[in-house]
């Protein structure tokens, strides 16, 4: 699958503004509100546009989505400015701000030739975000958990664009040419995915979880022309046929390194490249198994990365760094419930976890804020072909008021939910698969035109084989994935609920539901249950414990117990592999 490169306009000219601010070309000696309330001089625009929000706010009135500056017609330049016109106005998208109804005089303007007209591209974009340079060098922007390296992000900086230099000038990448990366989560990791942004060039991630054939596979398919691979990695690598630098050499090698190419890549000036929406910026593989660990963790706007996911080491790690703010899939979440009293850490920091990757039950959100109540808890829904979240809840409070549900549409979303059978409409409250219409959508699949015209239908919505609905407020609720909803008797099981109510047992400390097919029903539900320690829970109790909650269509028919539930590295349960596993056990009855 291939995606475009997807900053909105307004995030894109909310970028350009600030960077044209750190050049001191945009800034103010003064302004008034409509109010007649004065402020001190701002630095820059940027802080103006803050200013104007924390007054409003301060005062409740903030109830708009955008804030808009109208010059005076005391304007003395006639192309140079916020506007060219005191009728026109210019607009940033911000949820949380107030329309500003007019300043009275701004005498210093910003060139408007400074600001491109079309948007940024992703690495401009995410480089605008960065701290003033006078802060940069000491603010930290990446915490190794492992070895406790640290990155500033002025270090940051200066290695995407060395690193950039190095691609192009030492190893020829070009604009369009594919770059294939084969590694855990690192400190390189962000270097490397924007310094092959900047050029232009295409990044294709692949999952070190993944089989040397899978891999070979994903090189073949998507015309790379050079890979990146972690050390541990490169065995996985040797029949590729590509050139292959590393990202950090050992010391028995001599593989070129990207950490060399950093260091060693001078300030050299690169030609100008355009980049724009429509460009192909990644190639992502779907199956549910690929992507990068979720194994991070945000403080303020320091990042600690874990290389791979470890649930002992998080306590640890929210206490020593101060941990503000988790990216957690259900089973994280579900540990945390499950070994909260085991816990000995100071997690007082924490203050949200979100959580995406597969649904999370009204239940399970439940008693995790029973078991924390000072951390917001927020689900969102997204997917690898609209290349990030499609919906979410924009305050705590919010998402309380909807526990089974994973928020709002995002701006420039549209969603329908269509009957599978009958391919209608249906309105709020019916279960039905969602389609999805944006401009971040992905373009198609690399290659497979067959399954891309699958994919869309004809007016260009995404089909994405969720099964779900809206509510009357709006709010999405995700039921199941359509392939993996099991048909008995006619009636459609959805594994998500019954494991919701497996893992609300004392006993169980995780589970998945799996479909075995049967001669007189079509398919029958089978829970596979992980007890906790000492536990003697038999399969009858199992079956009615879920049969007490459940209408008889849904009840579990069979029950496995095994040590541990098999799930891919974001946390998302490998089904097939249960599959595989029930029809071995039944085969041998």
């Amino acid at each position: 699958m291939f995606l475009q490169n997807s900053i909105s306009p307004n995030n894109g000219i909310e970028a350009q503004l600030r960077e044209v601010c750190r050049d001191d070309i945009a800034c103010s000696h003064g302004f008034m509100m409509s109010d007649k309330v004065e402020e001190p001089k701002p630095r820059s625009l940027y802080e103006l546009f803050n200013n104007l929000l924390r007054h409003h706010a301060a005062n409740g009135s903030v109830q708009d989505i955008s804030i808009a500056f109208q010059i005076s017609s005391r304007c003395p330049l006639k192309n140079c400015g916020l506007v060219s016109s005191p009728r026109r106005k210019l607009t940033m998208f911000n949820p949380r701000v107030v329309s500003i109804q007019k300043t009275e005089f701004i005498t210093r303007y910003i060139n408007l030739e400074k600001i491109s007209k079309s948007p940024l591209d992703t690495t401009s974009y995410v480089l605008s975000q960065f701290p003033h340079p006078d802060h940069a060098e000491t603010k930290v922007a990446l915490v190794d958990l492992a070895t406790n390296q640290q990155v500033t992000y002025a270090q940051l900086h200066r290695s995407i664009h060395a690193l950039e230099s190095g691609l192009y000038n030492g190893l020829g990448v070009r604009k369009g040419d594919v770059v294939f990366l084969l590694s855990p989560n690192s400190i390189l990791y962000p270097t490397i995915c924007l310094a092959v942004f900047s050029i232009g060039a295409i990044l294709s991630p692949a999952n070190p979880a993944n089989t040397i054939s899978e891999i070979l596979k994903q090189i073949r398919d998507s015309g790379a022309k050079l890979v990146i691979s972690a050390p541990e990695e490169v065995h996985k690598l040797v029949e590729n046929g590509v050139p292959t630098p590393v990202t950090a050499r050992e010391s028995n090698d001599d593989s070129l390194s990207v950490k060399e190419l950093i260091e060693c890549s001078g300030p050299l000036e690169l030609p100008q490249v355009r980049i724009t929406q429509s460009d192909t910026s990644a190639i992502l593989y779907s199956s549910g198994t690929t992507g990068t660990s979720k194994g991070l963790l945000c403080a303020g706007i320091t990042t600690v990365l874990m290389q791979r996911f470890d649930f002992q080491a998080v306590p640890d790690a929210v206490q020593a760094y101060k941990i503000i703010n988790i990216p957690a899939v259900p089973p994280v979440i579900l540990g945390l419930v499950k070994h909260a009293n085991e816990v000995r850490c100071d997690l007082s920091s924490l203050r949200r976890v979100g959580s995406g990757a597969a649904p999370l039950s009204k239940e399970l959100s439940d008693e995790f804020r029973q078991r924390f109540p000072w951390v917001e808890l927020r689900q969102g829904y997204g997917l690898t072909e609209n290349c990030g979240a499609t919906t979410f809840f924009i305050s705590d409070e919010q998402a309380k008021a909807h526990p089974a549900s994973c928020g709002r549409l995002v701006p420039t979303f549209s969603a329908t939910i269509v009957d599978t059978e009958t391919g209608s409409a249906l309105p709020p409250g019916r279960k039905g698969e969602l389609w999805l219409k944006s401009p971040t959508i992905m373009k198609g699949y690399l290659g497979n035109e067959a399954a891309t015209a699958a994919t869309f239908d004809p007016d260009g919505w995404l089909k994405t084989g969720d099964m779900g609905y809206f509510d009357e407020d709006g709010f999405l609720h995700i039921v199941n994935r359509i392939k993996e909803l099991i048909k008995h008797n006619g009636y459609q099981v959805a594994p998500a609920e019954l494991e919701a109510i497996l893992v609300g047992h004392p006993q169980v400390l995780d589970a998945a539901v799996i479909p075995v097919e049967d001669e007189e029903a079509g398919q029958i539900p089978m829970a596979y249950v992980v007890r906790t320690a000492g536990s003697e829970l038999t399969e009858e109790q199992v079956i009615q414990f879920v049969a007490n909650q459940v209408a008889p269509y849904k009840k579990v028919r069979r029950v496995g117990f095994i040590s541990a539930i098999p799930k891919s590295a974001a946390g998302k349960i490998l089904r097939k592999e249960l599959v595989s596993h029930s029809q071995q056990v039944i085969s041998t009855l």
